[in-house]
């Protein structure tokens, strides 16, 4: 894309603010919302205005120095109590993607490091300005190197399935999921993608679907009860997407619908391929059983975009997402290496690995 889909306005952290992409309203309307408050933060990653895992860590990063950047002049002691209140109140927006927390923690652990050195108020508030700012950059440069190792699984010729959205609008760069695409296609291999819809909200009709096509890649866009019939068919080499929290055994958390796909990929014998920084990976988590998993609102599915699609007093189960077991996974890609048929020995082996960049 030509923009970025979150970006911090205007300068330092006293007078600034973060811009984000409207994602609720693409691809009919293409707009971008200031948000400058803590609230406004939760409110835009609650209702989806900026969503996917390694986004709304960003996002957790500028939120949390949105609700400091006035408050230079505080008490030592004051401000590192309301840095820990921002944080539980942000913490509140949504419950799955777990780069919410990491993003969270990093930033109280690096306001308490500069506490415990005897930074004064304002090099608080400059201390979490770095570290907001270093969040983002960092996620954009795991994203090219997420891009470059899932491009080495891509064959020129290739066509793709891939579900919901781990593009650019789902991260701080170039995507999760997508990037290896991205980067395919910029080493001039052919491939195909076909993008599931994502029922209800149409992540992948409305979001994945767009980028695709923005960057000039072959797109198709198919329901998603329609992956086992293209499978059949023997249209799909290869199945790439992304994870909003991955447990310490391999179980991958993403969209709803996540699972039924590795289902058919087994069956059908096709690569399941799971791209996602290790931010991702929450290794105090012993299994998928453990991920809590965010119901949403029935008028997602009951009136969806306004249209009322079921009986008013229909009941309804929304779970946001599912969780997939390692068993079903070919492989996830992180940024620090390739984790093949994914157990506890292997995740725990990556995460030990250095930093990007160390």
């Amino acid at each position: 894309m030509n923009v970025s889909t979150l970006s911090w306005i205007d300068g330092d952290s006293q007078n600034g603010f973060c811009r984000m992409v409207e994602q609720t309203l693409l691809p009919a309307e293409f707009i971008e919302i200031d948000v400058k408050t803590v609230p406004d933060m939760v409110d835009a990653i609650w209702r989806l205005a900026v969503r996917g895992a390694p986004a709304i860590g960003v996002a957790a990063g500028y939120g949390m120095l949105l609700g400091v950047q006035a408050e230079a002049g505080r008490d030592r002691d004051d401000l590192m109590a309301h840095i820990q209140g921002t944080s539980e109140t942000l913490a509140k927006a949504r419950p799955t993607a777990v780069n919410l927390f990491w993003a969270l923690d990093r930033m109280v652990r690096r306001a308490k490091v500069d506490f415990e050195a005897g930074a004064d108020s304002a090099g608080l508030v400059a201390g979490l300005f770095e570290e907001a700012k270093a969040i983002h950059t960092e996620d954009a440069a795991q994203c090219r190197r997420m891009g470059e190792l899932g491009a080495e699984l891509i064959q020129d010729g290739m066509a793709l399935l891939t579900h919901c959205n781990a593009g650019a609008l789902a991260t701080g760069g170039m995507g999760t999921a997508l990037a290896p695409m991205y980067v395919a296609h910029e080493q001039g291999k052919k491939i195909a993608v076909f993008a599931d819809e994502t029922r209800p909200l149409l992540q992948g009709a409305r979001l994945t679907t767009w980028e695709l096509m923005q960057a000039g890649i072959d797109v198709t866009l198919i329901t998603d009860n329609m992956a086992a019939r293209v499978m059949m068919e023997g249209k799909i080499d290869a199945v790439i997407v992304g994870s909003d929290r991955i447990a310490r055994n391999g179980d991958v958390c993403n969209k709803i619908g996540t699972y039924g796909v590795a289902v058919l990929a087994k069956y059908h014998n096709i690569p399941f391929y799971v791209v996602a920084p290790r931010s991702t990976i929450d290794t105090a988590v012993v299994t998928g059983a453990d991920i809590p998993i965010e119901e949403r609102p029935a008028e997602e599915i009951t009136e969806g975009y306004g249209k009322r699609t079921a009986p008013a007093e229909a009941k309804v189960y929304a779970p946001a997402f599912d969780v997939t077991p390692a068993e079903l996974v070919t492989a996830i890609v992180t940024e620090a290496g390739i984790i093949e048929s994914p157990t506890t020995e292997k995740v725990l082996e990556m995460m030990g690995r250095p930093k990007l960049g160390s």
